[in-house]
């Protein structure tokens, strides 16, 4: 059996036909072909697959595309300008060389985004700790960390 979805994708809106067992990443990266949001593990251990749902982060593959609906998610490729500027945390990864194979990059972002929102100030313990659930094989973690540092310091400015 198919469901209707809707939801605003990156402030669009869009709609589908899915069966009931689609997850949001599946939803996301399939039907939409937005393959900015990885799927790692689908185990939700590893974050490669966060997006923000109505503003708060939230691993896609936890997250059935029917439960999304009339929601607002946000991926990767909503966070850039129209113009292609970088998002204040997009930049700071790419100033901060805090990402390596790319993989887990879009998860560490979208989850930078978020500490950024909800800690402003963070410091780099409270960093590595809320990262806890996003994972880095190449072992970048340090410049992901500033990076979210440096990030949050930019949004935060502009918000003030």
């Amino acid at each position: 059996m198919l469901y209707d979805v809707q939801m605003t994708v990156n402030g669009q809106a869009v709609s589908g036909k899915v069966e009931a067992r689609t997850l949001l990443a599946q939803f996301i990266r399939e039907h939409l072909r937005l393959t900015g949001t990885h799927v790692g593990c689908d185990t939700t251990q590893c974050g490669c697959c966060v997006v923000h749902v109505d503003g708060v982060a939230m691993k896609s593959c936890t997250m059935l595309a029917v439960q999304a609906e009339g929601k607002a998610i946000t991926t990767i490729e909503g966070l850039a300008a129209e113009d292609g500027t970088l998002h204040p945390m997009q930049q700071a990864f790419r100033d901060h060389h805090g990402l390596q194979c790319g993989f887990c990059t879009p998860g560490m972002v979208m989850m930078g985004v978020d500490i950024a929102r909800r800690l402003p100030g963070a410091d780099e313990k409270t960093v590595r700790h809320q990262l806890e659930g996003n994972i880095c094989r190449c072992t970048g973690y340090q410049g992901i960390v500033e990076a979210i540092i440096d990030g949050s310091a930019k949004i935060n400015a502009v918000r003030s």
